[in-house]
């Protein structure tokens, strides 16, 4: 592949990163994605192992970044209806004031959510801290796994 070509590909990845930390693209998608178009391009052993590796990381990551986060959520008693309300206030909040809105968002469904439901300020605010450090925790490990297979593909592309 052209070295603009790799420019690109690169650019892609650099994009997807972005994508995973501010949830607004699919990040694991699209770096998947530019680095299938780089092995398929580029052909060989090394590229179609970069893409097998970075495959694997991407898929382990995003396994992990359901159960691990879900099982702190369950501990916390952190229902199901809250984190669905949040979700949908996230989203409405991303609309209203743009990629901030979602944070901001998914915070305040969380809170009213718990708030209706332990009749405490103080409850539901332990439940909503708990939930965005389950947030936090899913991007970091979607960010690892992501940062993983730029850096296996990175390391091809110098090396060759």
């Amino acid at each position: 592949m052209s070295a603009g070509g790799e420019l690109l590909v690169g650019l892609a990845i650099l994009v997807g990163l972005l994508g995973i930390v501010l949830p607004i693209l699919p990040g694991v998608l699209l770096i998947f994605g530019a680095i299938a178009v780089w092995a398929f391009l580029t052909g060989g052993t090394t590229a179609w192992i970069v893409l097998g590796v970075a495959t694997v990381a991407l898929l382990v990551t995003g396994i992990v970044k359901y159960t691990w986060p879900g099982k702190r959520l369950q501990q916390a008693g952190v229902p199901n209806r809250s984190l669905i309300l949040a979700g949908l206030l996230g989203i409405v909040g991303f609309f209203v004031i743009p990629v901030v809105g979602l944070f901001l968002g998914f915070l305040l469904g969380m809170y009213l959510s718990e708030v209706q439901r332990h009749r405490t300020h103080r409850d539901a605010w332990v439940s909503t801290v708990a939930a965005t450090k389950a947030v936090a925790l899913s991007i970091l490990v979607e960010l690892f796994g992501g940062l993983v297979a730029a850096s296996v593909w990175l390391g091809a592309v110098l090396l060759t």
